[in-house]
């Protein structure tokens, strides 16, 4: 039989975050490191931190049962390319979580989602497709999360929040609790600055920062 491959897309900063993570995901799974690779367009070198790193094409070519693939890639609009090329060529997103990661009741999560050390989604929460949810992160009661979301470290998303697709939550940011048939709305492909204090809608296309979190003008 042969056996399936499993790629961390991605050499940067946030692939080398997400493989130790992959790697002892799939050991609990009893699968060896040796079925485990890194993918990238443009490889530096032929081994990083102990994985075999493959171009794309290598790894579509590489004798596996199945082929699967978390997209370990900061920037959403590439993610949300790299997702569609994987799945017109047969690769099935993988979602990667640490071990102790904290899931409660009813949550709902798309494929191919990074959940790293010590986030928490706690209950009647809603995820769309390739989540990042990075260092300490949590999503509160009653929260719907878009598709091609990042949360930087830290992010403290609070109850009865709507987060559209490709918005951005920087480190350490805090979504004030919306209000039951009211949420508060983070629009589709805003961007949430470090350290903001969010206490009303985020408009699509919007950055906002300080606190109380208003929008960035450049100057």
């Amino acid at each position: 039989m042969t056996l399936p491959l499993f790629a961390v897309y991605g050499v940067s900063g946030c692939g080398r975050g997400v493989m130790p993570l992959a790697r002892a995901q799939l050991l609990r799974q009893g699968i060896a490191a040796t079925q485990l690779v890194f993918v990238d367009d443009q490889p530096k070198a032929p081994m990083v931190n102990g994985q075999r790193v493959l171009r794309y094409a290598e790894f579509l070519q590489a004798q596996a049962g199945a082929r699967h693939a978390v997209l370990a890639i900061a920037n959403s609009v590439v993610r949300e390319k790299l997702a569609a090329r994987c799945a017109a060529d047969g690769v099935q997103p993988w979602t990667v979580a640490a071990a102790n990661v904290v899931t409660m009741d009813e949550v709902t999560l798309g494929e191919g989602a990074v959940l790293s050390p010590f986030v928490t989604l706690t209950s009647n929460i809603r995820v769309g497709r390739h989540f990042h949810a990075n260092l300490y992160s949590y999503v509160e009661h009653d929260c719907v999360i878009g598709d091609f979301v990042t949360f930087a470290p830290g992010v403290q998303c609070n109850g009865n929040i709507v987060i559209e697709d490709h918005a951005y939550i920087g480190t350490g940011a805090v979504i004030k609790q919306g209000k039951p048939g009211q949420p508060l709305v983070i629009g589709r492909g805003a961007v949430v600055g470090m350290g903001a204090v969010v206490t009303r809608d985020v408009p699509p296309g919007v950055t906002v920062v300080g606190n109380p979190a208003k929008p960035f003008l450049k100057g």
